[in-house]
């Protein structure tokens, strides 16, 4: 069984029992979410959300946040003596999923 939710502005395909990193969430460690969730597949029939499936939850608990790999942005104009070096750690929140119900 799995879901496609909506998080972050993003949508993401989660099974239950397994860890995923998503954007940051304003929660504590150890707490319980909840996610809309956009389709649902059972194994053998999906249900499709317009938006989102009604009576549908998906729930995670919140396991770390922390920050992602470094990334090195480097601007330049030619010719104009014009250079930036930048570095961006995207924050994260580390989820794993407890349940699936429809």
């Amino acid at each position: 069984m799995y879901a496609i939710i909506k998080t972050g502005g993003k949508q993401l395909k989660v099974e239950q029992d397994r860890y995923y990193d998503i954007e940051l969430l304003n929660a504590n460690v150890g707490d319980k979410v909840k996610f809309d969730v956009l389709l649902i597949n059972d194994g053998k029939k999906s249900t499709i959300g317009t938006p989102v499936v009604k009576n549908a939850v998906v729930e995670g608990e919140v396991m770390a946040h922390g920050k992602g790999e470094k990334l090195t942005i480097f601007t330049y104009k030619p010719k104009k003596n014009e250079r930036r070096k930048m570095g961006h750690r995207q924050p994260f929140t580390r989820v794993k999923i407890l349940s699936i119900t429809k």
